[in-house]
């Protein structure tokens, strides 16, 4: 292959997620790899507990799903992976990942820091409290001046009621 073919075969790959079936995301990783396919499977540590012993074990960060980064022409073999349910996108499309998402989880992996799977949360997403004083709680997630804040909202006479939160504390309603 030239240096142009592997330029443009470098700027036509992509990353993806593809879901998995339950506990494959390691055999998926292993055979896109076998097979010249790059793959990324953000893991974690943890301690395991069994009856006799505790045992420290790696486990994805994002259960049942594996990165990938191919070209077009590979999405037939990808596909075929043992263990892939699909390629996630809208309406059987799939969807590329933007490259900074990746980076930013392969830093992620990389760095010294502790860190684990969260809910995600965006702005202006309906909340529950899970924790503390307003437990319970359905509300509307917001962030001022880099503070995140409940909005408790009464919509029959639309009035609302904003209180500082701790963003551990609240998942998707």
């Amino acid at each position: 292959m030239n240096q142009t073919n592997q330029i443009n075969q470098t700027n036509n790959l992509r990353w993806y997620a593809l879901r998995t079936r339950s506990r494959h995301e390691k055999i998926v990783r292993d055979q896109l790899t076998n097979q010249g396919i790059e793959p990324l499977l953000p893991t974690v540590k943890r301690l395991s507990q069994w009856k006799d012993r505790k045992k420290e074990i790696e486990i994805p960060l994002f259960s049942g799903y594996c990165f990938v980064r191919y070209a077009s022409e590979q999405k037939l073999p990808v596909l075929k992976t043992i263990g892939v349910v699909d390629i996630v996108g809208a309406s059987h499309c799939p969807e590329p990942i933007p490259d900074e998402e990746i980076a930013a989880l392969k830093t992620l992996m990389t760095s010294v820091l502790p860190y684990d799977s969260h809910p995600y949360l965006h702005e202006g997403m309906q909340v529950e409290v899970v924790r503390g004083p307003l437990q319970g709680v359905h509300g509307i997630l917001l962030r001022k001046e880099k503070r995140h804040r409940l909005v408790i909202g009464v919509r029959l006479i639309q009035q609302a009621a904003a209180v500082e939160i701790d963003v551990n504390d609240v998942v998707p309603a």
